[in-house]
């Protein structure tokens, strides 16, 4: 499993369903059925896309949320899992392909362990395959993945950082963004954040995730060069794979102070 793989993230929402069920755990449970090497689940806090802005209540604990769902291994096994979930299952979202060198993979009582090195340089989206079969709707685009990490106290006008980012984004008109938070962390000032109940931090990591052309991502950045004043900015080329809207599925409900057009 080391070496060169593929990253395939799948940008959705909790409350999407499959069978009465929650459409990104039936992901989870149809990767493990097709064993690929890992699978992680990130919930977001705040997101937009094409189904309006969703802004999870803070009183609902199974509120609908954005997630994206990470999944790695090798292209063929990418491949066809992508083609399986998107006839059955992924009716909704953005999906990107991403190279993962691969520097680390132990099970528990494997034996002996391999050196950890690293891989050397490749150019960009090299390695990633060129997505074939069923899934509709696939544009084998590349994009950019912009992520923007700050802090939760952050603010611009006297109003949370991360909401006045996410929403000059979609006044840009830009396709969707996904906002996550950490439980631990430290930046340029190397102050240790945690949510740990002893030392409950009102600072705790943002990470703000958007995928676009560059064409559009490049209309963020004077924003973000105001807005952003202590935090760091990452970009990587990703191929945009799928972009997926049911048109038989409602927009979501406006949130306050929301624009109620779907975008």
């Amino acid at each position: 499993m080391m070496g060169e793989k593929i990253l395939l993230r799948l940008f959705m929402r909790s409350g999407d369903l499959y069978h009465f069920g929650p459409a990104y755990e039936r992901i989870v449970s149809e990767a493990s059925r097709q064993r690929l090497a890992g699978v992680t689940v990130l919930r977001g806090i705040l997101g937009f896309g094409a189904r309006g802005t969703l802004r999870p209540s803070n009183l609902r604990l199974m509120g609908d949320a954005p997630v994206i769902v990470e999944c790695i291994d090798t292209a063929a096994k990418i491949n066809t899992f992508l083609n399986d979930i998107s006839a059955k299952i992924f009716r909704h979202g953005t999906a990107t392909l991403e190279r993962a060198g691969v520097v680390l993979y132990r099970a528990k009582d494997a034996g002996r362990h391999d050196e950890i090195q690293l891989l050397g340089g490749i150019t960009p989206l090299s390695t990633l395959p060129e997505i074939q079969g069923a899934i509709h709707m696939h544009t084998n685009s590349t994009g950019l993945l912009l992520r923007i990490f700050i802090g939760e106290s952050d603010r611009y006008q006297k109003r949370p950082l991360h909401e006045a980012i996410v929403e000059k984004a979609r006044e840009l008109g830009l396709s969707g963004a996904t906002v996550l938070r950490g439980s631990m962390g430290f930046g340029a000032n190397s102050v240790l954040h945690t949510n740990k109940v002893l030392v409950m931090s009102s600072d705790l990591p943002i990470v703000i995730e958007i995928v676009d052309s560059r064409q559009q991502v490049e209309k963020l950045l004077p924003a973000l060069d105001e807005m952003v004043r202590d935090g760091m900015i990452t970009m990587e080329e990703v191929q945009v794979v799928a972009y997926r809207h049911d048109p038989e599925s409602p927009p979501a409900a406006p949130g306050p102070g929301d624009n109620p057009r779907s975008l």
